[in-house]
């Protein structure tokens, strides 16, 4: 087994596509094919389930991903190692970001990296939450920005980024828009507009009306902030956010509405990262960036230290 064929084997399990798979990695489709065949005989079990239309992991090419992914993971940290020792970060920094993640500028960031490192490869990916963690325990990401997670058996770090208040957006003609609170009994049988269930906003919200011992219907899911601004422009639902999305330039004109609850109605952002001695150079160097530069690379929420004495909303 060698490591060209792992590379071969994960760029076609994450493309599920062999074509793409192999632009990705700069080989011929062909000589993909047959990397991934000898793999398959040297297991002696087939790693896809082809079709003319699809491209699927077997069971046993699920259970050889996970351990891919982390010898391939391994064999970039170890070339970052030495790299390191010679004083000079080489390699490639993957870096994983929920969309509008609060207390960060991410292109400022990786700018600032970029010019401190500029022989260092940067890789980005935009995820929710939950992928971004897995993406982190797995070693397909060196590092990621994402909401507050308490994932069972989780052995890396959280370190904590930016605190602040959920709050509840309408359009000008609601009912609730002129009001200065909102109470959770207040929005029942509302139309909801909201992130999909893996998003960090979506679960401080779920959060938030599950400790409130409040239901509500998400009538209108997506994946992007802009659409879900539109969406309660267009009065087709009202959305309970982070309160940095009200300050946004397509939110201008939508009412922003603290509320009533529990302490769950805060938004938390954290950076992921590994434990300690899984931590690649390049994470460290991006990682201690952060810690130097602070506010000058922090969004429009307060860090989680300004921020931590700030009103929280009363209880019910």
């Amino acid at each position: 087994m060698e490591l060209r064929q792992l590379e071969h084997f994960v760029a076609v399990a994450e493309e599920r596509h062999f074509t793409r798979a192999a632009e990705r990695v700069a080989v011929s489709q062909s000589g993909l094919s047959a990397s991934v065949r000898a793999l398959e005989q040297e297991l002696r079990t087939p790693l896809f389930s082809r079709t003319t239309r699809s491209v699927r992991l077997t069971e046993a090419g699920r259970a050889l991903l996970v351990e891919a992914e982390r010898t391939l993971a391994g064999v970039r940290a170890a070339k970052d190692a030495v790299a390191a020792v010679r004083g000079l970060l080489r390699g490639t920094l993957s870096v994983g970001v929920e969309q509008c993640v609060a207390g960060l500028r991410l292109p400022r960031l990786l700018a600032a990296f970029h010019g401190a490192h500029p022989h260092m490869d940067i890789r980005l990916r935009q995820e929710g939450t939950a992928k971004l963690v897995d993406g982190v325990a797995g070693g397909r990401l060196d590092i990621a920005f994402a909401a507050t997670v308490s994932p069972a058996g989780w052995r890396g770090e959280l370190v904590p980024l930016a605190r602040e208040p959920m709050v509840l957006l309408c359009a000008p003609g609601h009912r609730l828009a002129a009001a200065d609170r909102a109470g959770w009994a207040e929005l029942a049988d509302e139309p909801f507009i909201d992130f999909h269930p893996d998003f960090g906003p979506r679960r401080a919200a779920d959060a938030a009306f599950a400790a409130a011992g409040a239901r509500r219907t998400v009538a209108l899911e997506v994946t992007d902030v802009h659409s879900l601004l539109e969406l309660v422009h267009e009065q087709l639902g009202i959305a309970v956010v982070p309160h940095h999305f009200s300050r946004k330039p397509e939110a201008r004109g939508l009412a922003a509405v603290r509320l009533d609850g529990p302490d769950e109605a805060f938004y938390e952002s954290v950076v992921v990262l590994p434990e300690a001695r899984a931590m690649s150079p390049g994470a460290r160097a991006l990682m201690a960036l952060v810690r130097e530069e602070g506010g000058a690379l922090s969004g429009p929420a307060q860090p989680l230290s300004a921020s931590a004495n700030a009103p929280r909303p009363r209880p019910r």
